[in-house]
């Protein structure tokens, strides 16, 4: 993720192969943490620091800061849901 000729926030971050591969490792993480007696919202919580963390170190704080004012309308437009919208 430290590669300095990569966009910053794309706007289809799942765009790319390696970007769903990571997504398959993280899914797999939550549900051996959840096997383990961790709840959803406690993996949660730990992959949005662990992640803002990484984000922060690789862009700088300014850029995390604009994306994560885009995070709002995202969310209520659906970007993360997994149930169909009616």
């Amino acid at each position: 993720m430290n590669d300095s000729t990569q966009q910053p926030f794309p706007a289809d971050p799942m765009a790319s192969e390696e970007k769903r591969a990571a997504l398959t490792y993280v899914v797999e993480a939550f549900l051996e943490g959840e096997r383990d007696g961790l709840d959803g919202d406690c993996m949660a919580h730990a992959a949005l620091f662990a992640a803002f963390r990484e984000l922060v170190t690789t862009y700088g704080e300014d850029a995390v800061a604009e994306f994560a004012q885009g995070l709002p309308d995202r969310v209520r437009g659906g970007a993360f849901s997994t149930a169909l919208r009616h």
